[in-house]
């Protein structure tokens, strides 16, 4: 009989539900009046450099009215006070103020210095950053970074060309040609770059043509012909928004580009440009960021944060009133968020969700599970009428068809766009397989009811099977798009470690071969602090106060190893609920730390994910210790 004061963690049942409410209510506060929540991204260096650069070949061309111009210069101007002050101490920039510098953001913000016109008054800056550019290998490094993959390596190299750093010929020439053909053939056309980025490809491949055309007269006829055809393509790609995928770096090379090749008044240019400007974040008018501001990677993930935040409060029950009138419009605006028709974009068939509820966002194969389970938390939490039940299962039809169509012959699940497996991103992954198999497995007894999905169970054995093969021969699982910037190759396993776990979980397989090799690895990973994650970048920002460790990777981990037998594993997860209990006691369960990467190596953080994912752990285990603890 445990003692009745106890959990089964150690630390007390009061304890623990003191940390979960007080987690929790920071989680509610966060959000919008509208009952969901949008969070906050972290500014980042890469994306600030890459709009300054924009904004001042922008101005440069004297078309633009004159308001554009005064508030651009502004922006500028504030843009490259906050770059100054966010140079590491090795002369370097990282993409957030928590991050490693990188070769990549230390070119583009010495770019866009250049662009603004200003060198001689940052001289200084520049020598330090040139010294580190240096000592990294420059242009080789860019090559290196990205291997074969054109994605971001050539805009990066487009950019500096047109700051004067590099020559046009060190610029891979991209075939924008491409984009003229059918879409839904682009995935057989094996573009050097990934599926989302076709705007790039045409942008960025107008202006190395127009600077450096190819020899080949065939080849040079083709692309001429081509010029005002692709652009067409990519007007009816932009969003109503203006950004393309609502990021400030993809709008920002395409609006650079444009603008250098002699299409400055382009529309795509014009609405490019007002994304920018709305995008801008000032910093305020504290001494510390007095005359500052910066641009973030992405405008919101406001999707994804509030199905990860509805999924957190429904893994307690008991402890959140479901039929509260801002939470039952947070169901009605998830419904909302879904795509009812072909996107323009990818050509995506209708019924997913992207990460947010803006006109630039994509659906994919991430954000759709995350809908999907919060409309199973819905369903099971709060009480619905027979109209707002038929409405949750008729998105979940959309939702389900959506990514069983979307599933790859290897029968894992990619992120946006099935069929293409050149480049890394556009690979299946286990982290996007594993939260689908969750989401598939949570509308298990209404899909086996209606019989309306053939291949079904056949989807669900192909992707498990999927994750037993590309588990790690330490038992690990690697995730596509979240890493560690204290791992080698910027991996993270323990994010997708437990990712995969919770997948096996919820099917009762924790007692397979798979499932107990990566609790193994898990447990084995903790860090002596009792957390996991983290590395000499969590310390350096946050002291000596909690370790090492992150919030975000010791919440996930308590989550997956919680659950299973062995008494190895589950004390390990005892000493991560005492880790996460302490962080909310000392008020740093809030402290974001950049997790996460995509677009090939960009990094950012969410200032929501440390809550989100506390908020779950410890609704998980309290939920668990309140049923076999009586105080």
């Amino acid at each position: 009989m445990p003692n009745p004061k106890e959990t089964e963690t150690g630390t007390t049942l009061q304890r623990l539900r003191s940390a979960y409410r007080q987690a929790k209510q920071l989680l509610l506060d966060e959000r919008v009046e509208q009952g969901h929540w949008v969070g906050e991204l972290s500014g980042s260096a890469l994306s600030t450099a890459t709009a300054i650069s924009a904004l001042s070949y922008g101005v440069a061309t004297g078309q633009w009215d004159q308001a554009t111009v005064s508030e651009a210069k502004r922006q500028v101007e504030c843009g490259l006070a906050w770059l100054v002050e966010s140079q590491n101490e090795d002369g370097g920039w990282g993409d957030t103020e928590l991050s490693y510098s990188n070769i990549s953001t230390s070119m583009l913000v010495v770019a866009a210095i250049g662009s603004a016109g200003d060198p001689e008054g940052h001289r200084a800056v520049l020598d330090r950053a040139r010294h580190y550019i240096d000592g990294q290998g420059g242009v080789e490094a860019i090559r290196r970074r990205y291997g074969q993959d054109k994605t971001f390596a050539v805009p990066i190299l487009a950019n500096c060309a047109m700051a004067g750093l590099v020559e046009w010929n060190e610029v891979a020439p991209l075939p924008f040609e491409a984009a003229c053909v059918p879409q839904r053939f682009y995935h057989l056309m094996r573009m050097p770059v990934v599926s989302y980025a076709v705007p790039a490809l045409v942008a960025i491949g107008q202006v190395k043509f127009h600077f450096d055309p190819p020899r080949n007269p065939l080849v040079r006829w083709i692309r001429k012909w081509s010029v005002g055809r692709s652009l067409a393509v990519l007007e009816r790609m932009q969003p109503a928004s203006g950004g393309f995928l609502e990021a400030v770096p993809l709008t920002s090379f395409v609006c650079m580009a444009l603008i250098q090749s002699g299409r400055g008044d382009h529309p795509v240019v014009r609405q490019g440009i007002r994304f920018l400007l709305d995008s801008y974040r000032p910093l305020g008018t504290s001494p510390a960021g007095a005359g500052q501001g910066c641009w973030p990677i992405d405008t919101n993930l406001a999707t994804w944060t509030t199905t990860l935040s509805v999924n957190a409060l429904g893994e307690c029950s008991g402890e959140t009133e479901w039929n509260d009138p801002s939470l039952t419009a947070c169901l009605d605006w998830i419904r909302q968020c879904q795509y009812q028709h072909t996107h323009p974009f990818t050509g995506a068939a209708p019924g997913g969700w992207g990460w947010s509820d803006l006109s630039g966002a994509v659906p994919d194969a991430d954000d759709t599970p995350g809908a999907l389970l919060a409309l199973r938390t819905f369903y099971e939490r709060a009480d619905l009428n027979d109209q707002q039940r038929s409405q949750i299962r008729e998105a979940v039809n959309g939702g389900v068809s959506w990514l069983l169509d979307l599933q790859n012959r290897d029968g894992g699940w990619p992120t946006f766009c099935r069929g293409w497996g050149r480049f890394p991103f556009d690979r299946s992954g286990c982290d996007i397989t594993a939260h689908v198999l969750r989401s598939l497995l949570a509308w298990q007894a209404e899909i086996e009811a209606e019989r309306r999905f053939q291949g079904y169970f056949r989807s669900l054995d192909r992707g498990f099977r999927y994750l037993d093969n590309g588990q790690e021969a330490d038992g690990s699982w690697l995730p596509l798009w979240f890493g560690n910037q204290d791992y080698e190759d910027d991996v993270n396993p323990c994010y997708g470690t437990a990712k995969v776990l919770m997948a096996y979980r919820d099917a009762d397989l924790l007692d397979t071969k798979s499932a107990e090799n990566g609790l193994r690895w898990l447990a084995g990973n903790q860090n002596p602090d009792g957390g996991w994650g983290g590395g000499r970048s969590r310390q350096r920002a946050a002291g000596d106060r909690l370790g090492i460790s992150s919030v975000e990777e010791t919440a996930l981990a308590v989550e997956a190893l919680f659950d299973a037998t062995s008494e190895e594993h589950r004390a390990a997860a005892r000493q991560g609920v005492d880790w996460l209990v302490q962080a909310v006691e000392s008020e740093q369960v809030a402290e974001p730390w950049p997790i996460g990467f995509y677009f090939a190596k960009l990094w950012y953080y969410e200032k929501l994910y440390p809550l989100i994912f506390s908020v779950s752990a410890l609704g998980r285990v309290l939920n668990h210790d309140a049923e076999a603890v009586k105080e």
